[in-house]
């Protein structure tokens, strides 16, 4: 299919992100294959435009006016996942996810097959592709503990990586340099009870809900963890907890002050970045330590 056809214009970005906030992209595509991939990256060359590739979007926050580029979502159309076999070792499994799966699909599918080691993955609201991009993680664990391959595109070629711990770190990954964009994980991970797989999938789960605000847009952790601290209790220990600057949506929770949340999804981007800078500035006044932000902006500027 040529590529112009899966290109479309100024496509509102704010339904496909967690936070609930974008303009339009001056031109958006979903792309089926890594054929297709290589093409728009091409379309974007050919026609000097930025590119940005967008997953499940909860970890992005558009802007309000929107992207003057082409945004390349990888979702459903490049959404396979399969189970086989290790031929080496009948007591582990490869889980094999092109970047489009949601996380919670990869981790619920591991359950289900009675593999551990995935557990950490049911909960979060992201996609394969971006888990791996910023090496995904929660409750001790994350995706460089079970990733062994990754397929992701460079200077217009497919490539396939082995990887190891050492080309992952705190939210970041090998894969987090310009010019490359993931299109597939294999993960490797061991057979165990799966009654206590799904149970410890239950308890993360309710602690997940305990704790986080799911029923209110976000992008999940606002911030990285700062070394030697946790981003949520120094927001707390500086009295932001529930503040908020205006009536905008635009929040602290008061559920978990690690997590910035749009009410409503009434908020804009300019809204929520306020709130941050205002964050980061009272945190550094009160505590010395400058909060890194853990979300990406598309569009607009980050300051």
């Amino acid at each position: 299919m040529p590529i112009g056809n899966i290109i479309q214009r100024d496509v509102i970005l704010k339904p496909l992100t967690t936070m609930k906030t974008g303009g339009a992209a001056a031109f958006f595509a979903e792309p089926s294959s890594e054929e297709e991939i290589i093409g728009l990256i091409n379309f974007a060359k050919e026609n000097s435009l930025p590119y940005f590739v967008l997953g499940n979007g909860s970890n992005v926050i558009a802007d309000d006016d929107g992207y003057d580029g082409l945004v390349i979502r990888l979702g459903n159309k490049m959404g396979e996942i399969c189970v086989q076999d290790d031929a080496q070792d009948p007591e582990y499994k490869f889980i094999t996810a092109q970047a489009g799966c949601l996380l919670s699909k990869f981790g619920n599918t591991a359950a289900a097959e009675g593999l551990e080691g995935a557990e950490f993955s049911c909960g979060i609201p992201g996609s394969v592709g971006g888990a791996v991009f910023m090496n995904a993680g929660a409750y001790g664990a994350d995706i460089s503990d079970i990733a062994v391959e990754v397929r992701y595109i460079e200077d217009g070629q497919v490539k396939v990586k082995e990887v190891s711990k050492d080309d992952f770190g705190y939210r970041t990954s090998f894969f987090a340099h310009e010019g490359r964009i993931v299109t597939g994980l294999k993960a490797r991970l061991k057979k165990g009870d799966i009654d206590k797989i799904n149970e410890y999938v239950k308890e993360l789960r309710e602690k997940r809900t305990a704790s986080q605000p799911l029923t209110v847009p976000s992008c999940g952790s606002t911030f990285k963890r700062p070394e030697g601290h946790f981003a949520g209790k120094l927001i707390q220990d500086s009295g932001l907890k529930g503040f908020s600057l205006d009536d905008s949506g635009a929040e602290v929770s008061p559920k978990h002050a690690g997590f910035v949340v749009n009410n409503g999804g009434k908020a804009g981007s300019k809204d929520i970045k306020k709130l941050i800078r205002s964050i980061q500035d009272k945190v550094f006044a009160d505590s010395g330590v400058k909060l890194e932000c853990e979300v990406r902006f598309l569009g607009g500027k980050e300051e």
